[in-house]
Parts: structure tokens; sequence; C-alpha cells
């Protein structure tokens, strides 16, 4: 991984011909009749981003090779964690997480407004969702950052609110895309052992 959490990988046609197991002229023809978003070089070459082939592949219902995978998760900062919960809970929680996870940078959202902008702008690989914060629709906007390669497909935490949830609710009545589902007050442990353990599969994926 890179020392700020992200890089950008650029791939050729021959490249893409090579993945996706056909010849170069195919993978030209996808990106001539506009399948496949590519750029050219001064010198009339195609050169076609990670997450634009990403999302082709997606689309198409073609497996990535593990080079591809590698870098849509590359494509978030995975230095950066995003809070989006309302002032008192956000700024505790900025306090606790800066102590237990000192190479993270933490970002804050106090807003739906605010945790879309910060999103598409930072690609932050860890977001602390509160259920609670009103004005979007939580397993829509779960189910778009985990399926659109432009996000990098981060690591999703819901923070639940233990007095109105008890007795109600439970995990499973929660997105099932999200990574982990806490109760205030969260549980800073568990949530320490949960980035720590994603951390490790993403190393892993790069190295791999």
């Amino acid at each position: 991984m890179s020392k700020d959490g992200r890089k950008v990988r650029i791939f050729s046609a021959l490249e893409v011909a090579n993945i996706c197991g056909v010849v170069n002229q195919t993978a030209i023809n996808w990106i001539r009749s506009g399948h496949l978003k590519a750029f050219t070089t001064p010198g009339g070459q195609y050169r076609i981003y990670a997450k634009d082939l990403a999302a082709f592949l997606d689309k198409r219902g073609m497996s990535a090779s593990g080079e591809v995978l590698q870098e849509i998760m590359e494509n978030a900062n995975w230095n950066t964690f995003l809070i989006a919960a309302e002032p008192s809970v956000n700024d505790s929680l900025k306090a606790a997480l800066e102590n237990m996870l000192p190479d993270c940078t933490i970002s804050q959202a106090y807003d739906w407004f605010e945790a879309g902008r910060k999103v598409t702008e930072d690609k932050p690989g860890f977001i602390l969702l509160d259920t609670e914060l009103s004005g979007v629709d939580i397993s829509k906007f779960i189910r778009v950052l985990k399926s659109d390669p432009f996000f990098g497909k981060p690591n999703i935490f819901l923070l639940s609110d233990s007095d109105k949830t008890s007795g109600q609710k439970t995990e499973t009545d929660f997105p099932s895309t999200a990574d982990l589902v806490l109760a205030k007050p969260p549980d800073l442990k568990k949530l320490e052992a949960a980035v720590k353990h994603f951390g490790k599969q993403l190393d892993s994926a790069v190295t791999a």
C-alpha cells in the first residue's frame, strides 16, 4: 500500500485484453464503441484507469483478476477514517479514535450533505455512520459505496441507538452490506479490532 493510502493504476488496451482473456483488437473495439471508458496518450495509445476497468468488469459480470481487485481496493484512502454523526457523538469519537488509530486521519461530517461530499472527495477507506443521522436512505447509501468502484469499496461500520433498538432490532435488521454494527455507546475495542482486521486483509491483498 502506498504511503498516502492510495495509488492510481493505468492499464493499456493490451493489458485489458490479457486480463479479460481476449485479443487486443477486442479491447480496442470495446473502447471505440464506448463500452469501456478510456483516454488517449499524445502518441494515440489507449489507456484505462483501474476504476473504469473495474466498472466495466462489474457491469458485464466478468471476474476481475487479483490485480484489478487490488486496484479497486487501493482506490480508497485506507489512511482516512470518516465519522458521520451529530456533533456531540462525532467529537467524542474523533478524540477516542485519534488515540486508538494514530496512523489514520480522522475526518468528520455532521450531516449527510457533508458526508457525501467527503466520501466523494476523500474516498475514506473506513466510514462510521450513525443510523440516527436523518436525511438519507442508509441502505441505498451503503449499496452505492460498496458497488461503485469509484469509491474503492470502503469498510462501513454502523452506529445504532441502543435505546431505540434494544429488544426491537438486531444486526440482521440493518443493511447486510455493512461490515459491523455497533450499539451506542460503541465498544471502541471492537471497532479498533475491526479496523486492524480489515487493514491486514488489505495488506495481504496488496502483497499477494
